[in-house]
């Protein structure tokens, strides 16, 4: 068995004796310093403070009392009550800053208290209770801080798992799972896809890490703007947000600043499709605002928050129907030549604006003028013939809807 060191003298006496015989009296000065200095300890029950809080700081004041005597830092199992406190803390919703400050505040008051009468000849020794110190206070923060984030992790893991459990019985309408689940009025249903962040084009783990962190900041960015819990069933390319309103709704306007808190907080870009809908209607909401999402995403709309109203005519389009295939047949004569096909839909595109059209192809606006030509010679159909130009318009969505399908091998 190894000798027991020396003991570490100052001001003539062993410093570990000296908490050793004052832990009682210590632990309750240093808990009303608790209370004094650090608000939320302020507003605990005096039943705690004498009780948990006061057992607690009896023991930090042994554990350094059993340090500056085996010159030595704390064992696991003096650690672990301390642990043990930091989760029911946690439990409890004391900010972690604050319990930090606990500890720090007992570990000063304590060194203040031992080193209030030292004098030069304890220079020595006073170094080495410094370095203990440190070491307590290095030891107690890594112990403190991982029980802490162990504990609220665990609870957040619960509080979101139940949150996905409540969004997925709305969605799917499940009346039996939500009997006994608070509901509001009315929610506003987004349908989000989200671009990579530029973080996630690693292939290396930090990638798929990015785009979690990506969606935390979605959620956050979300949570803010809404009064109540938002529920959501997300992933790093998207998925379906359901935000809680009050009955009065919510303006249109407020909408659009939701996606851009959004776009903002992925620094990515972000398509939403979103839709209001009563507890008993967010199934049927959702299906439609994640079909308008398709259709913003199949013609390539820009980033933004789109309903219905929006994209009517692209979304009636892209509906399965017989004349699908038919429309998508008036352009097959173009086939042979995609450059007429390209430029036909550019066209289009740009407005009818054949400069514009012949900068976008880089090639002369005379060459768009040809193609086009050639176009309304095989076709039949003549942009500049506002019904025909509807026609167009048709046929080229009903193309992009067969390819987007897989049941046609016909370009675009």
């Amino acid at each position: 068995m190894a000798d027991t060191p020396d003991p570490l003298i100052l001001a003539g006496r062993p410093a570990h004796e000296v908490l050793e015989r004052q832990t009682a009296r210590l632990a309750r000065r240093l808990v009303r310093a608790f209370a004094e200095e650090i608000p939320i300890y302020r507003r605990l029950p005096q039943e705690e403070l004498d009780g948990d809080i006061t057992r607690i700081t009896e023991h930090n004041l042994r554990m350094i009392s059993h340090m500056l005597r085996d010159r030595c830092p704390p064992t696991r199992t003096e650690l672990a009550p301390l642990r043990a406190s930091a989760a029911r803390r946690a439990q409890e919703g004391v900010p972690l800053e604050a319990l930090l400050a606990a500890y720090h505040l007992g570990a000063r008051k304590i060194w203040e208290h031992l080193f209030a009468s030292a004098t030069a000849a304890d220079f020595d020794d006073a170094l080495t209770v410094n370095r203990l110190f440190l070491l307590y206070v290095e030891s107690v923060t890594a112990a403190v801080c991982s029980a802490y984030v162990e504990e609220r992790e665990g609870m957040l893991s619960q509080e979101q798992h139940a949150m996905h459990a409540i969004a997925s019985a709305l969605l799917s309408g499940d009346r039996t799972a939500l009997a006994a689940v608070r509901l509001a009025p009315r929610y506003l249903i987004l349908a989000i896809a989200v671009g990579p962040h530029a973080d996630e084009r690693s292939a290396e783990p930090g990638g798929a890490i990015a785009g979690r962190r990506k969606i935390h900041r979605i959620r956050g960015a979300l949570q803010r703007e809404a009064a109540d819990q938002v529920l959501s069933v997300l992933d790093a390319a998207g998925g379906l947000v359901l935000v809680p309103l009050p009955g009065d709704g919510l303006e249109w306007a407020a909408v659009g600043e939701m996606a851009e808190a959004m776009g903002r907080a992925a620094g990515a870009p972000v398509w939403a499709a979103a839709e209001f809908a009563v507890p008993t209607g967010v199934p049927a909401a959702a299906k439609l605002a994640e079909e308008v999402l398709e259709v913003v995403r199949l013609f390539q709309r820009p980033p933004g928050v789109y309903r219905l109203t929006d994209v009517p005519l692209e979304y009636q389009l892209t509906r399965p129907s017989e004349a699908t295939a038919a429309l998508a047949g008036l352009l097959d004569p173009l086939l042979d030549n995609p450059d007429l096909l390209r430029t036909l839909k550019t066209y289009l595109d740009s407005g009818l604006d054949r400069r514009r059209t012949a900068e976008r192809l880089h090639v002369h606006p005379n060459t768009v003028d040809y193609r086009l030509r050639r176009a309304v010679s095989l076709t039949g159909l003549d942009p500049m013939d506002p019904a025909q130009l509807q026609r167009i318009g048709a046929a080229l969505a009903a193309r992009r809807q067969l390819a987007h399908r897989g049941s046609s091998g016909r370009g675009t």
